[in-house]
């Protein structure tokens, strides 16, 4: 259930939306044809606060917090007007609680579901982010930055080390520090017959002081569709790599929903680099169902012993592997609804639902 109110504030109309309501897991996953205990349903809850002219000039100010069962996040921005051909500016505030799967989480039934480790990040960050003006089919942001991270563990007690006893920040402390400039570019074109996106992320830690993180991270992604008659393909490929200064939690996670399916978060393998690919074929079924077929595989490239820690050996990782399986979407007034049903190179086959684009009530 949710609730929209607006306010009059001078001028000013304050818009805000309240939703708490019970949803389905976003990437709820559980092997096939097994009883399971744990609970197919989240209690989320969610506050967002606009105001479109903060100070009597058109500046605009954005508050969320969403919370879920395990996980938070809290965002201030504010915008100032300026003119279009000129970069905007957002000044922004944020502040997230998650637990940390894709890394220190355990795999368990054969790598098909990952375990919580106890390891939890709480994340400040403030910065400044700065976005071009869009030029015919390309865009981009350059953003800058102090991030504060804080391992804690289930009871919200900080730590440095994990279950077996290795450091889980760069520094060794209770937190790590570090200033990050990070430049985003994108293309993204669309026709009747197909698609065509390509996203490059780099990030590069400042030593604004000496004890704070200095590396270099990228990230790339690009994907093409295709229409075939009635179908449609698409095929992507997700890579990175990280140079200088790392914590664990930085690398790279491979594994589940979002990037090899048949293995859980970060059940594949965590390392310094990655390559993932995935392909699948979507062919409607009605107007508002399809059916797809699909093939992920993924690889740390050899790069997990490069982690401090070198946690995905610890746990058994494989570093390579590979899924495929079929599943349905749904169009349907709560939003998209996927189900996937995958099988891994272990023959474990589990079952994913997902809930994306959920309506609210506005």
């Amino acid at each position: 259930m949710g609730a929209q109110k607006s306010i009059h504030a001078g001028r000013a109309k304050i818009d805000v939306n309240v939703d708490f309501t019970h949803k389905l897991c976003t990437s709820l996953m559980f092997p096939a044809f097994r009883d399971t205990s744990s609970p197919l349903s989240l209690v989320i809850g969610s506050l967002y606060i606009k105001h479109p002219n903060l100070f009597g000039g058109s500046e605009k100010l954005d508050v969320s917090w969403d919370k879920g069962l395990y996980d938070s996040n809290v965002l201030v921005a504010f915008r100032r007007p300026r003119p279009e051909w000129r970069p905007q500016q957002c000044f922004f505030i944020q502040h997230s609680l998650s637990p940390e799967i894709g890394v220190h989480g355990t795999p368990v039934d054969n790598f098909s579901r990952s375990g919580s480790g106890g390891v939890n990040l709480s994340k400040l960050a403030v910065g400044l982010d700065l976005s071009e003006p869009a030029s015919s089919k390309w865009s981009s942001t350059t953003s800058v930055k102090f991030e504060h991270v804080r391992p804690i563990n289930d009871d919200g007690r900080a730590i440095t080390r994990d279950l077996d006893g290795f450091p889980i920040t760069c520094s060794g402390n209770t937190h790590d520090s570090m200033v990050v400039l990070k430049q985003e570019s994108r293309f993204a074109k669309a026709t009747d017959q197909g698609l065509s996106h390509f996203t490059m992320q780099i990030e590069q830690g400042i030593p604004v002081v000496s004890k704070w993180l200095i590396f270099n991270r990228f990230k790339f992604v690009a994907s093409k569709g295709v229409r075939l008659g009635p179908a449609f393909l698409l095929a992507s490929l997700t890579g990175g790599s990280i140079v200088g200064d790392m914590a664990p939690y930085q690398a790279f996670a491979i594994g589940g929903l979002g990037s090899v399916r048949g293995y859980g978060e970060g059940a594949v393998g965590s390392g310094r680099s990655c390559l993932v690919a995935n392909t699948e074929l979507a062919l409607p079924l009605n107007e508002m169902t399809e059916g797809t077929i699909f093939l992920d595989c993924g690889t740390d490239l050899g790069s997990s012993r490069l982690v401090p820690g070198n946690p995905s050996l610890r746990q058994g990782k494989p570093g390579f592997g590979y899924g495929f399986g079929y599943g349905l979407r749904f169009k349907s007034p709560l939003g998209h609804l996927q189900v996937d049903y995958a099988i891994n190179a272990f023959n474990q086959k589990t079952l994913y639902f997902g809930v994306t684009n959920l309506a609210s009530s506005t």
